[in-house]
């Protein structure tokens, strides 16, 4: 959606519950939720504890199907999405309400530095890689020069173009079509943290406290399959050790993160409930 210069991008969890990364990845992009539910079931169950996991305070929730606040509330309680406003299924006013999100986002000062989550990438004839993706912080500039973490590639912006118009500039929230040079699409992935941000670190080692979901009841032991995500790194790993909320999880290829971050854990053999936890990086 578009209104003056305020834009929006709407990012739905397709493919949902069967593939829980669908969710993973519309939560972690989302700066404000819209959490529609037409049905209290195991997905509804899952969704919130993504969403607290996440921890992304910002949303409405709409119910439907006669769905009552109080039926709602044994689910959220003590979740991120207590705290969410109740609305109801209307168009306009959610129109209205999203636009007016937007438009109140503080723009901030110019930054000689951000950070771009990739999630299509391809080559075009005469231009070469176009990536696309989400402006997590600060801004990107045209000729800026980023690390395509979490490889050592440094790809320069030749273009940046927001909802098919050419800027020089992207900030937080903005969804980029960005035309680089000195990299080729075959050395980007889905998930890769395009940034000059020397704050930025990887690694293929997680270690440290778990915060488990509160529904969470199966132990996480030694040798469990898992994989350990954030924005759209999806990477698989295995639990190395795991004692007294402590784990320590060898992943498949490094994570890039800046200090203070989370990652998020999800177990995808295990039934209706698949995420874990989460743990502080």
């Amino acid at each position: 959606m578009k209104k003056g210069e305020t834009m929006v991008t709407i990012i739905e969890a397709s493919k949902y519950p069967e593939k829980i990364q669908r969710l993973l990845y519309a939560v972690g992009f989302g700066d404000f939720i819209i959490l529609v539910v037409d049905e209290i079931n195991a997905s509804f169950g899952e969704t919130v504890l993504m969403l607290d996991c996440i921890g992304k305070k910002e949303g409405i929730i709409i119910p439907k199907n006669y769905i009552t606040e109080e039926q709602l509330g044994r689910f959220i309680a003590g979740t991120v999405v207590e705290e969410y406003e109740l609305m109801e299924e209307n168009l306009l006013m959610l129109r209205e309400l999203i636009m007016g999100k937007a438009e109140g986002l503080v723009k901030g000062e110019d930054s000689p530095t951000g950070g771009v989550v990739i999630d299509h990438y391809f080559n075009v004839k005469d231009i070469g890689a176009v990536a696309l993706g989400v402006v997590r912080w600060g801004q990107i500039h045209r000729h800026d020069k980023l690390r395509a973490h979490p490889t050592d590639k440094i790809a320069q912006i030749m273009s940046i173009q927001r909802h098919d118009t050419e800027f020089d500039t992207a900030e937080t929230g903005n969804r980029v079509g960005l035309a680089l040079k000195n990299i080729g699409s075959s050395e980007l992935d889905r998930g890769t943290l395009l940034s000059n941000d020397a704050s930025v670190k990887q690694t293929a080692l997680i270690k440290g406290k778990l915060e488990l979901v509160k529904y969470w009841t199966k132990p996480v032991e030694k040798g469990m399959s898992i994989h350990i995500c954030k924005d759209m790194q999806f990477i698989a790993g295995t639990v190395e050790e795991s004692a007294e909320g402590t784990v320590r999880v060898s992943i498949q290829k490094p994570l890039a993160f800046r200090d203070g971050e989370k990652a998020t854990m999800l177990y995808l053999n295990c039934g209706n409930l698949r995420v874990v936890g989460s743990k502080k990086l």
